[in-house]
């Protein structure tokens, strides 16, 4: 880790609370249509319509919004009421107006890490909403450089690397995604550490486990000060 210049976060539920609210949401979206499936299937439909627009809308609140509509017209084949749709529309509203609750420890950690290596926000999602919510936070006068990725795949990692000037060696991934925080990172020879949330969304889950020279797994980002000798 010696020769690490650069360490990136990931911001939802690494740095702040995030998929909470969603599941919130979709509890709420479950609940306006109950009347036409099981909250199981209802939510399975909700979850299959959002795969399948992320080629379209990207990750984020807005895409999110457009799925609930979508999967309610399905799901009610068409006759889902204009008061309804007002209502889901209202929900995703709601999503971008929740609080920004910091995660144990972020903000001490950045401090400590802060002016002794070049820190970046490495994160998916919607670029306004998540501008809004790290200077929210008060976080974003610790970062150097914020990158809003479209994806987290090994091109969009190399990209970044590219654009900072590093090798991949000298790179150093948070976050709290196995599938999009770590496996993609350590693919192009860089670092990653995975700081668990105690929920994940479903599409970033993965079934294995991961054992890598380049991996470390900690049950708080504090943790990540003793990798590196602070």
């Amino acid at each position: 880790m010696k020769n690490i210049k650069v360490i990136a976060f990931d911001a939802d539920d690494t740095l702040f609370v995030n998929e909470t609210y969603f599941a919130e949401t979709e509890e709420k979206f479950c609940n306006l249509m109950s009347d036409y499936l099981s909250n199981q299937g209802i939510a399975k439909e909700l979850f299959k319509i959002q795969i399948d627009n992320l080629k379209i809308y990207g990750y984020g609140i807005k895409g999110y919004i457009l799925s609930m509509i979508e999967a309610a017209m399905k799901i009610s084949n068409n006759t889902i009421s204009v008061q309804a749709i007002e209502r889901i529309i209202q929900y995703g509203k709601e999503l971008t107006e929740k609080p920004i609750v910091l995660l144990e420890g972020v903000e001490e950690t950045l401090q400590s890490l802060h002016g002794k290596y070049k820190l970046v926000v490495a994160t998916k999602g919607d670029l306004l909403d998540q501008r809004r919510k790290l200077h929210n936070s008060g976080l974003g006068k610790y970062f150097h450089h914020i990158e809003v990725m479209s994806d987290k795949q090994e091109i969009d990692y190399k990209d970044l690397i590219k654009r900072l000037e590093i090798e991949p060696s000298e790179f150093f991934m948070i976050g709290n995604s196995l599938k999009s925080d770590v496996l993609p990172v350590l693919a192009i020879g860089a670092h990653a550490a995975h700081i668990p949330f105690h929920t994940t969304w479903e599409h970033e889950r993965i079934d294995h486990e991961i054992e890598h020279k380049n991996f470390n797994t900690f049950d708080k980002i504090s943790q990540v000060l003793s990798l590196l000798n602070q």
